[in-house]
């Protein structure tokens, strides 16, 4: 007797999608806005360097992506798993430009509500090595603009 299809996780099919229609894959921006990503999410990069900090709404996302992306920034999901309110997921991400380099394991822990991706918090394993690679690879505003938008 054959055992019955388990219907995929909501939390999952999000995350693929979202790695599916990203700025990493090609771009489907509009799938993202209009159908993983709910309008008030917040997405958390941890760090000291010019990208960290929380996104909140889809547009900043989306422009985080874009402007990460500019860093060669490749990504290899290697684990997730998930039900229909949470999902975890372990993926390889590395870059490299002629002003440095970055290659470690990063795990995702994302959060659903009313069938959208709602909180997404990123964890580094070497927290360092991003911050150095991206502080490497895009200024600081200067410090008048900077406090001015605190």
């Amino acid at each position: 007797m054959s055992k019955p299809a388990e219907r995929p996780s909501l939390a999952v099919d999000l995350l693929k999608r979202l790695y599916s229609a990203g700025p990493y894959a090609g771009g489907d921006l509009d799938t993202i806005r209009n159908e993983v990503l709910a309008p008030d999410v917040v997405w958390t990069i941890p760090g000291r360097h010019p990208l960290a900090g929380p996104k909140h709404g889809v547009d900043e996302i989306l422009a985080y992506f874009l402007e990460a992306s500019k860093s060669n920034i490749k990504v290899d999901v290697l684990f997730m798993a998930g039900d229909d309110t949470q999902v975890v997921e372990v993926h390889r991400g590395w870059g490299k430009t002629d002003k440095a380099s970055m290659d470690q394991l990063f795990v995702l822990y994302g959060r659903v509500k009313n069938g959208r991706l709602a909180e997404v918090t990123a964890f580094a394993a070497d927290q360092d090595q991003i911050d150095d690679f991206f502080c490497a690879n895009y200024s600081l505003a200067p410090i008048p603009d900077r406090l001015a938008r605190q």
